[in-house]
């Protein structure tokens, strides 16, 4: 069933991707596939709880794909759909905008 999506496109961008881990997710996977372990520890300070909830909810979104191998212990790698990757701008705009912030406020 798909969910009702606001009027406002804003909104529903940041229904998306409003959650900062879920913008460090997608600024981690813009480089490629990865496993879960590594998005942990790029990430950081994520609890793995967190990632996982994250995780489950931008596939939900059609944002990132989930790949689970038949293999002991099992291997789970996630990828950028293209509705994920066409995020980029958006955060190519946040790279420009947070380095002139940073430089403004040094």
């Amino acid at each position: 069933m798909k969910r009702e999506l606001p009027a406002c496109p804003v909104e529903t961008t940041l229904m998306l991707i409003s959650d900062r881990w879920k913008v460090l997710i997608i600024r981690d996977l813009m480089d490629g596939t990865k496993r879960f372990g590594e998005l942990k520890k790029s990430i950081g300070s994520i609890s793995q709880k967190v990632l996982t909830s994250n995780l489950r909810s931008m596939e939900e979104s059609g944002l990132l794909t989930r790949k689970v191998y038949a293999e002991v212990p099992p291997r789970v790698e996630y990828t950028l759909t293209e509705t994920g990757y066409s995020l980029k701008p958006i955060l190519d705009s946040m790279v420009e905008w947070g380095k002139a912030y940073q430089k403004a406020n040094q």
